[in-house]
């Protein structure tokens, strides 16, 4: 017999910014107006709006909702990422890049990079970078679609976008709302629990209203008006693995046009430049334990490749997450959720991973406690793999100019990524984690950027009779001249998608 679902009727979204849209927009195109969805934002109550910079899960989610990339971008200020630079991670004065797409193209059983490496010691190949098309375009300021056709050296890269979160969030509003979806303007002054289960009935608003709801989506950020401060959830704290805990961000005049982010490394943090059409945004990511505020400021500014557009403002963060994402009949998405420091671009990915998650363990009014374990469960795993690859660019690192670097190369790891590391180390082999965001191209980067070099090569190459040199030389070829064939960055966004 298949028991009758008791649908929930009533959402309530409690703070709008990028989470909020892009929960509401997702929400109102999978329900179809089936139930009421209502969003609680105030204009007074500012964003973080430093998440410009986003990988390439962010195209399936907007494909989903059946938004038109060209007109996205352009409502955006958006432009196009291939990657993200490293530089004076590894070592100062060393660069690495990691690539949205493989490295080379799979010729042999055995994975290219054990190839490369045997041919790189003994002097018959180029740097790793070399062989990634999304870096042989990136570095000359191309970019077009991948090509559809696998047979096409061009198919082997992925992309995602530079944009402005605040614009992101203006589209995704009005997205919505021509879903039905209901904005509040105004702040929430307390939350009405139910007596004897603990959910939230309600908010209450600083006008009096009563905005009742069966589910719960708090987008409150750092705050946690719903999962913390109503349910009291916890928090796990990851500081003592990832110390950063406030930035500086700051605009600047737009400069050079690279279709990609770049990260450069200092002596108690690091710094991002991210290129938009009408600017470029700017923050320097540091450890105040390290080094003062003021003078994290002063590293800023003196390091912007191009004029500042304002003066900086200060954000304050805590790495972690919260105990539960998912209690009772709430359900915290974005920084509500927890916060992973922005080195590798996760923040909106986050909000999509988390409203995904949502979407496939839908809930009924019964709220069955294992759908939200599960939930819990998989959100854990999935956080806890991002959170161990940020570490992995920590403890890499072979500078001494500085505490912060000195602290990371030594401190004690989670024995999953010490697992990682060592198997790596010894034999080049890239161990996957359950639910892994990043995949092996992604590792591979950072190990090998940041001289995790293996001891050895994988003993099935020793088997194999492959001219690997050759074929080496042919990848290398092909994409030097695959890249000539693509337009620049700044001519592709004049053509396609100009603000």
């Amino acid at each position: 017999m298949v028991l009758k679902s008791d649908p929930i009727d009533r959402i309530v979204i409690v703070g709008g910014g990028t989470a909020g849209w892009m929960t509401a927009a997702a929400l109102s195109n999978q329900l179809q107006a089936n139930a009421t969805i209502t969003l609680i934002e105030s204009e007074e109550i500012g964003t973080v709006g430093v998440g410009e910079a986003t990988i390439p899960p962010i195209r399936q989610f907007n494909q989903l909702l059946g938004i038109d990339e060209n007109e996205f971008v352009r409502a955006c200020q958006g432009s196009f990422k291939l990657g993200i630079e490293f530089v004076n991670w590894g070592d100062n004065g060393q660069r690495y890049f990691h690539p949205f797409g493989p490295f080379g193209k799979a010729f042999d059983t055995v994975s290219l990079h054990h190839y490369w490496y045997a041919a790189y010691e003994s002097g018959q190949a180029d740097p790793l970078d070399d062989y990634s098309m999304a870096w042989v375009a990136a570095k000359s300021g191309k970019f077009a679609p991948p090509e559809r056709d696998p047979r096409n050296i061009l198919s082997t890269f992925d992309y995602a976008y530079h944009f402005d979160a605040g614009l992101y969030a203006r589209f995704l509003r009005a997205y919505s709302e021509q879903r039905s979806v209901k904005r509040i303007e105004g702040k929430v002054s307390t939350t009405s629990l139910h007596p004897d289960t603990g959910f939230v009935n309600a908010v209450i608003m600083e006008s009096g209203e009563l905005v009742q709801g069966d589910l719960f989506i708090d987008c409150s950020g750092f705050r946690g008006l719903l999962i913390e401060q109503a349910l009291q959830t916890g928090y796990e704290d990851w500081s003592h693995w990832l110390p950063c805990d406030r930035a500086w961000a700051v605009p600047s005049a737009r400069g050079e046009f690279t279709p990609y982010t770049r990260s450069t490394a200092h002596q108690a943090g690091w710094q991002w430049r991210i290129p938009l059409q009408n600017r470029a945004g700017n923050g320097h990511v540091f450890c105040s334990a390290f080094m003062d505020e003021n003078r994290a400021a002063d590293v800023l500014m003196d390091n912007l490749s191009d004029s500042a557009l304002d003066s900086p403002r200060l954000l304050k963060f805590q790495t972690g997450r919260r105990r539960k994402f998912w209690n009772k009949n709430v359900v915290a998405i974005g920084l509500a959720s927890g916060f992973l420091e922005p080195l590798e671009s996760t923040s909106i990915h986050l909000i999509q991973s988390g409203i995904a998650k949502l979407l496939a363990l839908f809930p009924d009014k019964s709220f069955d406690e294992s759908t939200s374990d599960e939930y819990n469960r998989v959100a854990a795993i999935e956080m806890e793999n991002i959170r161990d690859f940020i570490l992995l660019h920590y403890c890499l690192n072979r500078r001494q100019d500085g505490e912060l670097w000195r602290y990371c190369s030594n401190m004690p790891l989670p024995d999953r990524l010490s697992h990682r590391i060592h198997q790596f180390r010894k034999f080049g082999r890239l161990v996957p984690g359950e639910k892994d965001l990043f995949g092996d191209a992604s590792w591979l980067a950072v190990h090998i950027g940041q001289f995790n070099w293996p001891e050895r090569v994988d003993p099935l190459a020793s088997f194999r009779k492959t001219n690997y040199v050759e074929w080496l030389r042919r990848i290398r070829t092909a994409m030097e001249t695959g890249a000539a064939q693509l337009p620049t960055h700044q001519e592709y966004v004049a053509r396609f998608c100009a603000a």
